[in-house]
């Protein structure tokens, strides 16, 4: 009964063709992580550029966000969503028949950043449609298009083994026309969206401390999510490949442990909004810091046994992404009239989160003491840190915005 609610609550056709826009962006958003042992063999980088090449992607992702977050707010999201399709197109046509040399491949890597940007979109459609109560489902159905990641790191290896790394992104512009043409007949813009507002009113959000707030701990879990998910071949490689174990794992293989760890996050994202409306995002994220800042001490151990490392990679991908479906359960009570903006600002922060996860901790550790223990024990520091923080902060939001009175479980 609740989930036939749920359908009538909004526009079902909307919230699919948000989870399908996300999904096809994240796939393509990602792809210079899940070629990454591919790519990096063709330039022999060092461990620094190898980081900085998955994390460029990140970082255009994080650039592009906020404008696309205007945009949606003023043109409405269905014309916006096209607009970022559009403009995906031209990295991938240029990976496809360019990227001939390592700068190339950065610029590329930045553009597919108007994939990255879909975030800021997709999520203010799905949060558009549906009322308070459905918050945390609506936006952990459409955010779970992160699962697009999954896609990108099984076929992409195996594509890249057969016809080479730039053939993947010449077939990625199937998928990508056709979700366009589906996003172009489903989604109908929400008849109670905001009127545009000016460039200086959009950015006024900056002013509420909640905003900063909201974009730390969202670097923490979309940030953790996708910087790990990109960066992630490159550490299973490092560690368990058979370029140090002579019966070590296969490019392949280790494209199979990505595959699982990425899975794990996506699927647990919607059901961390869902469990949030009913327990409250903010209690749910408290446990949820925890256990992540538990995960990341564990990998930190670097057990011999790659089955063990899958399971607490595992565990942390999908606290981060259940963390994520939280975040997003308790921002449009918060910010309701500017969630388009205030979307694709928080959004920016997780893509930021991710640029610097691999390319300024996991990266330069990595390179400067021969082992990947470092990098972790250092994420289990800030995260650790992170929670006390979220906890001293989520006091004062008890006292002021965050009441039980909403009817809204925060």
């Amino acid at each position: 009964m609740k989930a036939q609610n749920f359908r009538k609550a909004g526009h079902f056709p909307s919230l699919l063709s948000a989870f399908l826009y996300f999904d096809v962006s994240f796939m393509i958003w990602v792809m210079c992580g899940a070629l990454s042992l591919y790519i990096t063999k063709d330039f022999g980088l060092s461990d620094t550029q190898k980081a900085a090449m998955v994390a460029i992607p990140v970082l255009g992702g994080s650039v592009f966000r906020i404008p696309m977050g205007i945009l949606a707010d003023r043109i409405g999201c269905k014309k916006a969503g096209l607009t970022g399709m559009s403009l995906t197109i031209i990295p991938l046509l240029w990976g496809w028949l360019g990227g001939t040399s390592l700068l190339q491949v950065h610029m590329i890597g930045f553009l597919l950043g108007f994939a990255g940007a879909s975030f800021a979109v997709a999520l203010s459609l799905a949060s558009r449609w549906y009322p308070p109560q459905y918050q945390g489902l609506a936006m952990g159905i459409a955010g779970a298009g992160n699962s697009g990641t999954a896609l990108a790191t099984f076929f992409g290896p195996h594509i890249a083994q057969a016809y080479g790394w730039h053939s993947v992104f010449g077939l990625a512009l199937i998928p990508l026309v056709i979700i366009m043409i589906v996003f172009a007949v489903l989604v109908k813009d929400a008849p109670n969206a905001p009127a545009p507002k000016s460039l200086k009113e959009y950015l006024s959000v900056f002013k509420h401390a909640d905003t900063w707030w909201f974009s730390m701990f969202y670097a923490i879990t979309f940030g953790g999510f996708v910087g790990f998910a990109n960066y992630a071949n490159i550490f299973f490689y490092d560690i368990y490949g058979d370029n140090v174990h002579p019966d070590g794992l296969s490019k392949i293989q280790v494209g199979y442990l990505v595959t699982i760890t990425v899975i794990a996050g996506s699927f647990f994202r919607p059901i961390g909004g869902w469990i949030a409306d009913r327990i409250g995002g903010i209690r749910l994220l408290l446990i949820l810091f925890s256990v992540i800042t538990v995960s990341a001490f564990a990998i930190a151990s670097m057990p011999s046994s790659f089955i063990v490392m899958l399971i607490y990679t595992s565990v942390m991908m999908a606290s981060l992404g259940m963390g994520n479906g939280s975040v997003f359960q308790i921002i449009p009570q918060r910010f309701s009239s500017e969630i388009g903006v205030v979307t694709g600002i928080v959004g920016a922060a997780g893509g930021l989160g991710g640029y610097l996860l691999p390319s300024y901790v996991l990266g330069p550790l990595k390179q400067a003491t021969g082992s990947q223990e470092t990098g972790f024990l250092v994420v289990g520091s800030i995260v650790l840190l992170t929670t006390l923080i979220f906890f001293a902060v989520t006091r004062s939001w008890k006292k002021s915005w965050a009441r039980t009175q909403t009817g809204v479980n925060l």
